[in-house]
């Protein structure tokens, strides 16, 4: 098993930055995947990107560009920089964890993007 904790959201004006958080109860580098997804109020949960334990790293294309995720195996955290953030960017961001035939989420952390 593995909890995860996300935290970094908050309010930002359209064109800011946010760097999320996600600290996890064991070793990042023994999850198989570790990923951030979002849902927006009256909107299904989507993926936003991965890093998997190799170092292969996913991004959906609207964030493509302007996230970055990156992992610290010692503080067994994975990241999501976000830069040039745009109002449609307001969502829940849960952090996610694979593992063969499980996933585990996080309780999420707000983004809200706004002038």
């Amino acid at each position: 098993q593995v909890q995860l904790v996300e935290s970094g959201g908050g309010l930002v004006q359209p064109g800011g930055s946010l760097r999320l958080s996600c600290a996890a109860s064991r070793s990042i580098f023994s999850i198989n995947a570790v990923g951030w997804y979002r849902q927006a109020p009256g909107k299904q949960r989507e993926w936003v990107a991965t890093i998997t334990r190799g170092g292969m790293i996913n991004y959906r294309d609207s964030v493509k560009g302007r996230f970055t995720i990156s992992r610290d195996d010692a503080e067994n955290t994975v990241y999501l920089q976000m830069n040039s953030l745009k109002p449609e960017d307001t969502a829940l961001y849960y952090c996610n964890a694979k593992d063969p035939g499980r996933d585990y989420w996080g309780q999420g952390t707000q983004v809200t993007v706004s002038s």
